[in-house]
Parts: structure tokens; sequence; C-alpha cells
């Protein structure tokens, strides 16, 4: 008798499992996701220009406000420059 209770037991938690099964949601792709550009117009400029080497013999990136407008382009490195005029 007991071992048909157990058996029951063990039938119904295997039938029910953890519960109803949940739905996924689908993973948003981040890669075609555009954000705007900061405003920085009303900002000190403030442009950082990277650089290849120590010797700054070629400029490979720039960030930050220049004249108004927000440049990002090419890698950064630890060879700086900051340029404060427009």
């Amino acid at each position: 008798m007991r071992a048909s209770i157990l058996g029951g037991v063990l039938a119904t938690a295997l039938m029910v499992g953890c519960g109803p099964a949940m739905e996924q949601e689908e993973a948003q792709d981040l890669s075609t996701q555009e954000s705007p550009l900061p405003d920085c117009s009303g900002s000190p400029d403030n442009l950082t220009m990277y650089f290849k080497d120590a010797a700054h013999s070629e400029q490979i990136g720039g960030r930050g406000c220049h004249c108004g407008w927000w440049n990002s382009w090419g890698k950064t490195s630890p060879y700086t420059v900051v340029l404060n005029e427009c």
C-alpha cells in the first residue's frame, strides 16, 4: 500500500514538474541600435586625439566635443593630445 502511494505521488510530481513552461523573451539585437549623439554645443571644447605611438607619428582616432560637434572615430590608445580650441 505504501509503495502504491509513493508511486502515485512520484508520478504526479513528474507530470507537474516545476510548473508551467515559461515563455522566453527574444534577446534584443543591440548591434543595430542607434542612439542620438550627445549635444555638446554648450560644453567646452575638449577633443582627445589618439596616436599610434609616443612620437605622435600617426593619428589613429579622436573623441570629444570639438567646435560644437561630437566627434568619435577610429581607435583609442594611451598616446593622446587634448585640443581645447575651436
